[in-house]
C-alpha cells in the first residue's frame, strides 16, 4: 500500500419543499421518509418547474433523481397539457436498461394515484407496446429505442409526443466521445419531431460531477442548459488507499508486477471472507470473469460455502442474467461482485462496504462514480485502487495528487462529427423531410452534408425539402454505441444458445477462429467466426491456454488541420486513414509461455479518424538515438503516450490506438501517431494535441521513473500491441521525448 488518504464526511444542506409540488406527489414522497430536500434537489427542481433546461451534476448517491421526479410527477399528476386530454407525458432516457428498470421501481413505489409509468425497450413484449404508447404517461427507455423505434414511428406516438413536457437524460456524463455525438443528434431529432406535434419539452439532465456540466449538457441538447452543481447531500467518511501489487510468483521479470486482476481477486476474497460486501471493478470483460473465478476458487478453500456468494457482471449477458444479479446484490445474497463499468451507473444498490478498482477506470469521473458505490449505508467506506502494470497506473500511484486532488476531466463531444451527423440527417429525413429551417437543430454543417447525401443517392431533393430515397430504414444501418457496425452473436455449438454478443470490430481479436472465450466462469473455444452471418460458434471446454491476437497497422495522412513547431519537432492534428489487419494469434500457458503462433485469414479493417502526430528531424534524432534504435525508441514512446493520454483526455486506452515508424511515406520523417479508435474521431486526440506538452511530459516521466531496466508493462510495454511488444527501447524513448519536449509548450494553452 503506497498511499492512504481519509476523506472527511460532508454535512447535509437542506431546503424546504417547493409549494408547487402536487399534493399527492408530496404525500407519496414524504411517505418514504423524505421530509426535506437537499439544496441541489430543490434548486434543480425549481429550474425544471420554471421550464428551464437544467443539469444537476452532483456525486453518486446524492439523490439526483428526486430533482427531476418532483416536477415530472407533479406535471403528470396535475394533468397539465394544453394540447391533449391525455394529460402531461414525460420521457426518461438512461444509458442502460437496468437503470431504467430501477427508476420504474422507484416511481411505482411512490404509488401516486393516476400516474402510469412503464419501461419500453428491446425486451418489452409486443402486446405491451401498444398499451404503453396509448396509455403510459411516463415512458422509461434508452437512446437506442428512441433512435430505432420511437422517432421512426413517431406517428404512432403522436398523442404521447403532443403532450410531452419533460425529457430526462440520466447519467449524462456517460455520453462522451462518439456515443455523446450520437446522443446529441438523437436529441436534436427528438426536439424536431416534438415541434411537429406542437410540444417543446424541458430537458433535465443528471450527471456525476463533470468539469463543465452546463457546456456538456448544452452540447447534448443543442440549447442552453442551466447547471446545479453544489452538492447538498451528506457523505460518510471514506478511506481511499492506493495499492501496488508485488512481483509475480517466481520473482520479477525485469520489474514486472503481479496483475491487478489477480491482486484484486485476493482482496475481494479477503473482504468477502471478513463479511464485507464488496464490488470489484475490472476494466475488461475477461478481467471481470477472471476476478470472480479466482475469488470463488479461493473462498471454496478458505471459507467453504461463501464461493456461491460471488459472481461476475458485465455487458454481453442476457437481460435476465443481469436482473438476477442486481436483485441478489440488493438483497445481500451476493457478498462479492466483479463488474465492468456496466455497474458503474446509478442503479440503486445500497449498503455496500467496499470497492476495489482493478486498474485505472479511464477518467477521474469514473473513478469517483465507482468509488461512490461504497458507503451508501452511511458508514465509513473503503476504496482500494489497485494499480495495473501499465504507465498511467504506475504514474498515478506515485503521484497521488494527480489522482485524488485532480478535478474531473472536460467531456469531449463533437456534435458536428460528420461521420455521426450525416447518418442522423438521413434518419431525420426519413422521419420528416428536411428543410433549410432545420439548421436551427443540426447546425451550419447540415447543408454541405445534405449535398453529399444527395450525391450518394441517400436523399432526394423535392420542392418540400429533402426526402429519404431508399426502401429500407436509415436507422437499421446506424448503431449509437461506437462504430455503427452490427454485433456478432456468440453461439454455443451444442445447444444453439446465444451466450452473448461482441462488437463486430472487436470480433476479429476476441472471437476469431481458435480464440479462447470466457463467459460466467465457463471457458469456450471458438470453432468458427462467420463474419457474413455475424456469428461466432463456440464449444465449451478449457484447453489449458489463453489466446492473444496479433495484428499489423499502418496509417495514411489525409489532412493536417493544426500544426505547431517545437524546434526540430512538428506537432500535428488532423484526419487519418488507419489500416489494421489481425494476422495471427498466440497460444499462451498460464505461466505466460507462448506455445504456438497460428495464422489467421481475416480482412483488413479501415478506419478514417482523427489523430495527433509528431515528426522529428532525422539529424536531431540521430544526435540522441542511433538510427538502428529508432524503431524501438519510437515504438516505446508511442506505447507510453497511448497509455498516458487519459491523463488529459476523458478516454480509456482502449478507445485509442497508435502507430510509429522510422520513415513514414507521407511525412518522409520519423513519425509517431496516436488516434481515436472511432470513425470520424471522438475528440481524444484533439485534447492530446491541445495539451501535448503536459501529456508528453508526463509520458516521459512515467518511463524514466519506472524501476525496470529495459522496459515493462508499467512503462513501455502494451497489452494491446499487435507486434508482441517488439522492438522496444526504454532508454531510447526517454531520449526521444526529451528531444521532443526541449522546445515544447501546450498549443491549447
Amino acid at each position: 500500500m503506497l498511499h492512504v488518504q481519509d476523506l472527511p464526511e460532508r454535512l447535509e444542506q437542506t431546503a424546504a419543499w417547493p409549494e408547487w409540488v402536487n399534493p399527492q406527489v408530496a404525500a407519496a414522497v414524504r411517505g418514504t421518509g423524505i421530509d426535506r430536500l437537499w439544496t441541489h434537489q430543490y434548486d434543480a427542481a425549481e429550474l425544471a418547474h420554471d421550464r428551464h433546461h437544467v443539469v444537476v451534476s452532483t456525486g453518486t448517491a446524492s439523490g439526483k433523481s428526486l430533482a427531476y421526479l418532483l416536477p415530472m410527477l407533479s406535471a403528470v399528476a396535475d394533468g397539465t397539457s394544453a394540447a391533449s386530454g391525455r394529460g402531461a407525458t414525460a420521457l426518461y432516457l438512461a444509458p442502460t436498461k437496468a437503470l431504467a428498470g430501477d427508476q420504474l421501481a422507484r416511481i411505482e413505489s411512490f404509488a401516486v394515484p393516476g400516474v402510469r409509468a412503464a419501461t419500453y425497450d428491446g425486451d418489452t413484449p409486443p402486446d405491451e407496446r401498444r398499451w404503453i404508447r396509448e396509455h403510459a404517461q411516463i415512458v422509461l427507455s434508452n437512446p437506442d429505442l428512441l433512435h430505432h423505434t420511437l422517432l421512426p414511428n413517431h406517428e404512432r406516438w403522436a398523442p404521447f409526443l403532443r403532450s410531452l413536457q419533460y425529457v430526462v437524460v440520466d447519467e449524462c456524463h456517460t455520453y462522451r466521445g462518439v456515443f455523446g455525438a450520437h446522443l446529441a443528434s438523437v436529441l436534436r431529432r427528438l426536439r424536431r419531431v416534438a415541434a411537429r406535434y406542437k410540444s417543446d419539452p424541458t430537458f433535465v439532465l443528471a450527471s456525476a460531477t463533470v468539469a463543465d456540466p452546463a457546456g456538456h449538457a448544452s452540447t447534448l441538447v443543442g440549447e442552453p442548459v442551466r447547471p446545479v452543481s453544489v452538492d447538498g447531500s451528506p457523505r460518510a467518511a471514506m478511506t481511499f488507499a492506493l495499492w501496488q501489487p508485488g512481483p509475480p510468483p517466481g520473482g520479477p521479470p525485469d520489474g514486472a508486477r503481479r496483475s491487478a486482476v489477480a491482486e484484486s481477486a485476493d482482496l475481494l476474497t479477503s473482504l468477502v471472507g471478513s463479511g464485507v460486501q464488496t464490488l470489484a471493478f475490472a476494466r475488461s470483460r475477461v478481467g471481470v470473469e477472471v476476478v470472480a473465478e479466482m475469488a470463488r476458487d479461493r473462498l471454496a478453500s478458505s471459507s467453504p460455502g461463501l464461493e456461491t456468494t460471488v459472481a461476475a457482471y458485465r455487458g454481453g449477458y442476457l437481460p435476465e442474467e443481469r436482473r438476477d444479479l442486481e436483485r441478489s446484490l440488493r438483497d445481500g445474497t451476493l457478498r462479492g461482485l466483479a463488474a465492468t463499468n456496466a455497474l458503474e451507473l446509478g442503479i440503486d444498490v445500497s449498503g455496500l462496504d467496499a470497492v476495489v478498482l482493478a486498474g485505472w477506470p479511464g477518467t477521474v469521473g469514473s473513478l469517483w462514480q465507482q468509488a461512490g458505490r461504497a458507503g451508501r449505508s452511511g458508514q465509513r467506506s473503503l476504496v482500494l485502487f489497485v494499480a495495473a502494470d501499465d504507465p498511467l497506473d504506475t504514474y498515478l500511484i506515485h503521484h497521488p495528487e494527480m489522482l485524488l486532488g485532480r478535478p474531473v476531466e472536460a467531456s469531449v463531444v463533437d456534435a458536428e462529427n460528420p461521420y455521426v451527423l450525416a447518418p442522423h440527417l438521413a434518419a431525420a429525413a426519413a422521419e420528416l423531410p428536411l428543410t433549410p429551417a432545420d439548421e436551427v437543430y443540426f447546425g451550419p454543417t447540415m447543408r454541405p452534408l445534405i449535398d453529399t447525401l444527395v450525391e450518394r443517392g441517400v436523399l432526394r431533393r423535392r420542392p418540400r425539402g429533402w426526402f429519404w430515397a431508399r426502401d429500407d430504414r436509415p436507422g437499421d444501418h446506424l448503431s449509437l454505441r461506437g462504430t455503427g457496425e452490427p454485433v456478432v452473436r456468440i453461439v454455443e455449438n451444442r445447444t444453439g444458445r446465444v451466450l452473448g454478443t461482441v462488437d463486430a470490430e472487436r470480433s476479429h481479436r476476441a472471437v476469431h477462429t481458435g480464440a479462447v472465450y470466457v463467459h460466467q466462469g465457463q471457458t469456450y473455444v471458438v470453432s468458427d467466426l462467420d463474419l457474413s452471418d455475424g456469428s461466432a460458434h463456440v464449444t465449451a471446454g478449457d484447453p489449458g491456454w489463453s489466446t492473444m491476437a496479433r495484428s499489423v497497422s499502418a496509417f495514411d495522412i489525409v489532412a493536417s488541420e493544426r500544426r505547431t513547431t517545437w524546434g526540430p519537432v512538428s506537432l500535428h492534428f488532423g484526419t487519418l486513414d488507419v489500416r489494421t489487419q489481425v494476422t495471427s494469434f498466440l497460444r499462451r500457458l498460464p505461466s505466460g509461455d507462448v506455445i504456438g503462433e497460428h495464422p489467421l485469414d481475416l480482412p483488413e479493417q479501415r478506419l478514417r479518424t482523427r489523430g495527433v502526430w509528431w515528426t522529428v528531424n532525422p539529424d536531431a534524432l540521430e544526435s540522441v538515438v542511433t538510427e538502428e534504435d529508432w524503431p524501438g525508441a519510437l515504438h516505446a514512446a508511442e506505447h507510453a503516450s497511448i497509455g498516458m493520454l487519459p491523463l488529459v483526455a476523458q478516454s480509456d486506452r482502449w478507445d485509442i490506438g497508435g502507430v510509429s515508424t522510422a520513415l513514414h511515406p507521407d511525412t518522409e520523417l520519423p513519425t509517431v501517431v496516436v488516434y481515436d479508435g472511432y470513425p470520424g474521431g471522438a475528440g481524444f486526440a484533439e485534447r492530446g494535441y491541445e495539451q501535448a506538452a503536459t501529456w508528453l511530459g508526463a509520458t516521459r516521466d512515467a518511463i524514466a521513473e519506472c524501476r525496470c531496466v529495459s522496459g515493462c508493462p508499467s512503462c513501455v510495454q502494451s497489452p494491446k500491441c499487435g507486434n508482441g511488444n517488439n522492438p522496444l527501447s526504454k532508454a531510447g524513448a526517454v531520449a526521444v521525448l526529451d528531444l521532443v519536449l526541449r522546445h515544447a509548450s501546450d498549443p491549447g494553452g
